[in-house]
């Protein structure tokens, strides 16, 4: 039997965010899925499955967004078909915060602010600490809730975060993310 594929799940997958992920895991040596970006995620669960497996690497990371769908869209759909597969191993996910319409949140492990802080609290769309202990509001995200992931790690919107998680900065938020996953798998 083949090893399980090491997938980092990321609420995410605007142009921004794209950049910002394929950068990081160029950067730790891991592979980025960049065809499971969009606004929304336009990829279902078995096609991002089948490009998992004829990835060389990991940890895999894997974008889905649902670009303000209400309830479940097409992220969360492609989302849980991918965590649900048993020849897929998720090691962590990254919460990204947004200014949704529907009010969906999770709950986090641990946030990461624009500063690179480690918080117990959720924080904004800018990555500015929120009020909310251990829960981040966003778009994309209540599934996480309803899947067995190890940790999961919330952010401000990947990317950008005013500024502070550019590509040209070289997306400090984001790796920490994945560092943070990484480093807690041991």
């Amino acid at each position: 039997m083949k090893p399980r594929k090491k997938v980092i799940l990321i609420t995410d997958g605007d142009e921004s965010a794209k950049k910002a992920v394929q950068h990081v895991a160029k950067e730790i040596g891991g592979r980025c899925i960049s065809s499971s970006a969009g606004n929304p995620s336009v990829l279902g669960g078995q096609e991002l499955v089948d490009l998992i497996h004829k990835t060389p690497y990991d940890p895999i990371l894997v974008m889905f967004d649902d670009c303000g769908y209400k309830m479940e869209g097409p992220g969360e759909q492609a989302l849980r078909y991918v965590a649900s597969d048993p020849t897929v191993e998720v090691i962590g996910a990254i919460a990204v915060a947004s200014h949704t319409h529907f009010a969906e949140w999770t709950k986090v492990d641990v946030s990461i602010d624009r500063f690179g802080n480690l918080t117990e609290f959720g924080v904004d769309k800018n990555g500015l600490q929120d009020i909310e202990l251990g829960r981040i509001d966003g778009d994309t995200v209540y599934i996480l809730d309803e899947l067995e992931i190890p940790i999961v790690v919330g952010v401000g919107d990947i990317g950008k975060m005013g500024g502070f998680d550019t590509v040209e900065k070289g997306s400090p938020i984001t790796r920490k993310a994945v560092e943070l996953i990484l480093e807690r798998r041991g």
